[in-house]
């Protein structure tokens, strides 16, 4: 089965407590390794917001590197977008460039 290199950035709601959001960084990686591989985590913390997201200007960065079939980003991309901690999400395949 060949793997396909993603890096996935999302911005978690800052107003959870620091346990909630290291607990979602973990979901996301649990979610991965169910079925890829997680290379690099990159936690880039409390950034400002390009624009208010949810009537907040600030959120918890985290960026994944991860190995995985052509079906995770999809799954990961289904399971993001119903989170209610996280605010963004983007999923970028790295073998195109």
């Amino acid at each position: 089965k060949r793997m396909t290199n993603y890096e996935v950035i999302f911005i978690i709601n800052p107003t959870l407590e620091n346990e909630k959001k290291e607990a979602t960084v973990e979901e996301i990686k649990a979610i991965i390794a169910a079925d890829g591989e997680v290379g690099k985590v990159d936690v880039w913390g409390m950034r400002r917001l390009a624009y208010p997201i949810e009537k907040k200007g600030e959120g918890y960065y985290v960026v994944v590197e991860f190995k995985g079939s052509t079906e995770l980003p999809k799954e990961l991309d289904r399971r993001l977008r119903i989170s209610d901690n996280i605010m963004r999400h983007m999923i970028v395949c790295k073998d195109e460039k």
